[in-house]
């Protein structure tokens, strides 16, 4: 790893189990770095050491991140973590860990961006004059309730500073984690300025530790969208991804176990593999599902005009062709049996506010 890199450790973690708790099994070559290593011919995995996890300071002088993408469902979003210790197999974000200088494998959810000045630089934002207040999207990259949110509280104090500026935010997350910050959550929802989407990609408990290691398992996804609900917190289903002969025939059970615990809307996004993450899922698939692998992946061609990744505004969210629209029908039936079909957040910038207090004036803006 690049030495500029380890100046900035804030700790390591020592992480008893070994791959067993990853999703990815190595780390491919960064696609930006021109030199690669590889291991020797007579290499032992059994000699090869455990990944542990460690944390970096990000010094990222600005938070919020804008993007003109029609078919993400929002414009304004903020990460607090770069990198995702929750290792999903299938993640999309994982290529962007190579602008950091690390790899898109094991690095992606082992070294974990920490931006410990996430809420100072959002108040600083929010409190500018040039801010239009939008509704804020959380986890539009990484899951901002992943492991080391338990540790930092990166996310429960930008929530804090949005609560007090009443300003409108959406979070997707697979973790039960969420349920800690029902107070903040609660508070926003008060003034139409909160929602939150659990993602839950299978029902079945033996595949999630395997696909999204760190992650919650199922029953926990299903028991934050109840608590959520009954806490008065606009909460819905995120069926994401949609993989392709491994889980898209659970669609609909998902949706109707998500509005039996009390999700009120429900979305959904098709598999992509965008970059170094197709290869890392074709190399999981090998290892997990000999027996299917072909068959998962020549269904993803066929969503994808043939290729195993298409990066197309309009069709990369949802597929194309034949394929595509089995599981758009599949998804609005369900919807519409569960009685949530055409349901969606309503999320309001009318409460907005610019507090005044003593904290305010530590800031230029």
């Amino acid at each position: 790893m690049a030495t500029h890199h380890e100046a900035a450790i804030l700790f390591i973690v020592n992480d008893p189990s070994s791959i067993h708790g990853r999703g990815a099994a190595a780390n491919p070559v960064n696609r930006f770095e021109p030199i690669q290593l590889e291991r020797a011919d007579d290499w032992d995995p059994a000699q090869d050491p455990d990944p542990k996890t460690r944390f970096y300071r990000d010094h990222s002088a600005t938070l919020i991140n804008h993007n003109d993408s029609p078919d993400v469902g929002f414009s304004a979003s903020l990460n607090p973590y770069r990198g995702c210790e929750h290792g999903c197999i299938y993640c999309y974000a994982r290529p962007t860990h190579e602008y950091l200088g690390f790899s898109a494998g094991l690095d992606f959810e082992s070294r974990i961006m920490v931006k410990e000045n996430a809420p100072d630089l959002l108040r600083r934002e929010l409190s500018a004059p040039r801010w239009q207040p939008t509704v804020l999207a959380m986890s539009g990259v990484t899951d901002c309730y992943q492991p080391a949110e338990r540790r930092f509280q990166l996310t429960r104090r930008c929530l804090a500073v949005l609560a007090e500026f009443r300003h409108p935010v959406a979070i997707v997350t697979k973790n039960h984690l969420v349920t800690r910050d029902l107070d903040l959550l609660r508070e926003l929802a008060q003034h139409h300025a909160a929602a939150v989407f659990v993602s839950v990609t299978t029902l079945d408990p033996t595949l999630t530790p395997r696909m999204e290691p760190r992650s919650s398992l199922p029953a926990h996804r299903l028991a934050a969208i109840r608590l959520l609900r009954d806490a008065g917190v606009p909460v819905g289903v995120m069926v994401a991804p949609v993989i392709p002969a491994l889980t898209d025939h659970e669609l609909p059970g998902i949706i109707a176990a998500a509005v039996a615990a009390g999700a009120q809307f429900a979305g959904y996004v098709v598999l992509r593999l965008p970059l170094g993450v197709a290869p890392l899922f074709e190399d999981w698939l090998t290892r997990h599902f000999p027996d299917r692998r072909e068959k998962v992946l020549n269904r993803i061609r066929d969503l994808r005009g043939g290729k195993l990744n298409d990066a197309e505004f309009g069709s990369r969210m949802k597929g194309q062709g034949i394929l595509a629209e089995q599981i758009r029908q599949l998804f609005h039936v369900a919807c519409r049996k569960a009685g949530i079909d055409g349901q969606h957040p309503q999320l309001s910038t009318a409460a907005f506010r610019v507090p005044s207090g003593p904290q305010l004036t530590l800031f230029g803006d």
